[in-house]
């Protein structure tokens, strides 16, 4: 059985029942997620150093998290959905560690024609 709109399924005691999200929630989560932009932008209209990246990367983090749990239901979802969920951060923290090797690359002076 598949949930629609705002109704989400999620096993109690062997059996489905469904979870209703109120339009209050979505509607708190959308102001959050607006409040989040707005501090993005203002924070990288200052020149915090390495600090801005860090900013920016843990309130990304914060947004991500707030869509994936309660616009995509996962907050409500089967243990397998939040497997899943954490392997898709896992595997964002591993393509971050990848951007380190380009990040540093300045670092080591080749010669030219590399």
């Amino acid at each position: 059985m598949a949930a629609h709109g705002s109704t989400h399924m999620h096993e109690e005691g062997g059996h489905h029942e469904p979870h209703v999200v109120s339009g209050w929630t979505y509607f708190l989560v959308y102001i959050i997620l607006l409040v989040l932009l707005v501090l993005t932008v203002v924070v990288s209209r200052f020149d915090l150093g390495a600090l801005n990246i860090i900013v920016a990367l843990l309130v990304a983090v914060a947004k991500t998290s707030l869509v994936i749990l309660i616009f995509m239901g996962v907050k409500w979802a089967s243990k397998l959905a939040w497997i899943w969920s954490v392997f898709g951060f896992i595997w964002l923290l591993v393509l971050f560690g990848t951007l380190g090797d380009y990040i540093t690359r300045e670092w080591v002076h080749l010669p030219m024609g590399w």
